[in-house]
């Protein structure tokens, strides 16, 4: 084993042909592997929650909230895709991060804010994470169960051991050294999304071929006096607006993203725009397949989610595997999202504590002269405590979804679209009362009422959660 003194950039002898202009080890993303991690942060499993989305706002509004958020976050991601690189988009000094984009573009109190919105939001969307794939993997225990004993057994599963046994992977995978690395983890997760999207579209498919369309459908969703009160449908519009504003953003690791793209010709931003064109169409696609198909399938009784919600039971093989492939693209979501907060972790640590051997000293690890891996004891203690404490808080707190829910509504406005838009209407001069100006102002308030309609839905899911709140609850 072979200690390295000092954490660079860049080894003493990197050949210049190998660096980038900014001097860090040549970048090699491509537009396949930003794609991968687009989608990797998009379709988490709540694209098996859409179809309950759907049945709460109905036909028209469902389907045309679904289209105009996708369109919303599409326009908004080209403008942050100009933010890489500042002043100019295409030769300009290069922005590693959001924080850092806001700092060069608005400076002052804006970027401290947005720093403390993004790092909120990425340790809460970790914490989701280990959440809903616990109840995934949990669900592969019930249905078992449920295949073996009949439909009306009692099948209790723990979701603690299988947090456990997340948090387990996700200190190996957090081993991973830096986001450049993460595509192989990504491209997997991708594929297993689409695996499972694909299984709720068959089996929606299936139910509907089976027994016809449910009667309980309605252009205008679920109906009041019917199946619900006037005030139980206000709050579940809320939740339904956040949960397809939200199912599409991911904003708040564009920057990330894009930072791993290999330099020009052609310059980042514009390859990033095709990763997120493309990202989106395929994520627009599957949310229409899912949530649509999944509406006709089960009407206003469609679950909070068509695999764990157990919308379906047979094939009990098929819903096993659908729910594995939803575990292992949570695998790599988690990573997705905690990476950009490990580097930070670190960067500020390795500034404040330069000389630490602790903080600073690689070590390098040969394997009979075939590989060799380098390791940090830094990077490896702070981590583990990371995942460590996150899995605690998930199995703690079995209702984080809720309070996820409430932070997400909380970012999504500043990080998809304020913080977009200013560094816009700054890089682009666009001024003060012009059309153009007046029409981003109108995407700002239109975003901003549903961020709060929104987070009004998840304190209120919330505050009924913490009414029967039970620490280390089974499920």
């Amino acid at each position: 084993m072979q200690k390295e003194e000092g954490v660079q950039c860049l080894d003493a002898g990197t050949p210049f042909d190998q660096t980038d202009d900014d001097g860090r080890v040549k970048r090699t993303g491509t537009l396949l592997t930003a794609s991968a991690h687009i989608v990797t942060a998009v379709i988490g499993s709540g694209v098996l929650s859409l179809s309950w989305a759907i049945a709460q706002l109905g036909w028209i509004f469902g389907v045309f909230v679904l289209l105009i958020f996708s369109l919303i976050i599409l326009y908004t991601s080209f403008f942050l895709a100009d933010c890489y690189r500042y002043p100019d988009p295409v030769n300009g000094k290069r922005n590693y991060n959001y924080k850092a984009a806001v700092s060069a573009h608005l400076g002052g109190l804006k970027t401290k804010i947005c720093a403390s919105t993004q790092y909120v939001f990425l340790v809460g969307n970790c914490l989701g994470y280990a959440v809903t794939a616990s109840l995934s993997m949990a669900a592969v225990e019930r249905l078992n169960c449920f295949h073996k004993n009949g439909h009306a057994a009692e099948c209790v599963a723990s979701t603690n051991k299988y947090l456990v046994i997340y948090g387990c992977i996700q200190i190996v995978l957090s081993q991973i050294p830096n986001f450049h690395k993460l595509w192989g983890l990504s491209i997997v997760a991708a594929i297993m999304s689409f695996c499972y999207s694909s299984i709720g579209v068959g089996l929606s498919i299936a139910k509907i071929a089976g027994e016809g369309a449910s009667k309980t459908t309605c252009l205008t969703g679920v109906r009041v006096g019917i199946d619900i009160t006037a005030g139980e449908k206000f709050w579940r519009v809320c939740q339904a607006l956040g949960n397809i504003a939200f199912a599409s953003a991911f904003t708040a690791v564009l920057l990330e993203i894009q930072d791993t793209l290999k330099g020009p010709p052609p310059a980042e931003n514009k390859v990033m725009k095709k990763a997120t064109t493309i990202s989106t169409i395929i994520t627009t696609v599957f949310y229409l397949l899912c949530g649509c198909l999944g509406y006709a399938a089960f009407g206003s009784k469609a679950p909070g989610n068509m695999l764990t919600g157990f919308g379906y039971y047979e094939p009990f093989w098929l819903i096993d595997f659908a729910n594995v492939c939803v575990a292992v693209h949570l695998f790599g979501s988690f990573q997705v999202f905690a990476q950009p907060l490990y580097a930070v972790m670190e960067r500020v640590c390795s500034r404040r504590w330069p000389s630490n051997p602790f903080i600073s000293n690689e070590w390098t690890i040969s394997t009979l002269g075939l590989c060799s891996y380098s390791f940090n004891f830094f990077r490896i203690t702070s981590r583990t405590l990371y995942v460590v404490v996150l899995t605690l808080i998930a199995m703690i707190f079995p209702f984080f979804n809720d309070l996820v829910g409430l932070i997400g509504s909380i970012a999504f406005w500043p990080l998809t679209v304020y913080f977009p838009v200013e560094m816009y209407i700054h890089r682009k001069k666009v001024q003060r009362a012009s059309t153009e100006w007046c029409w981003l102002q109108i995407l700002n308030l239109i975003c901003l009422l549903v961020s709060v309609a929104a987070a009004v839905g998840s304190f209120q899911g919330l505050a009924t959660s913490l009414r029967t709140y039970k620490p280390f609850k089974t499920f």
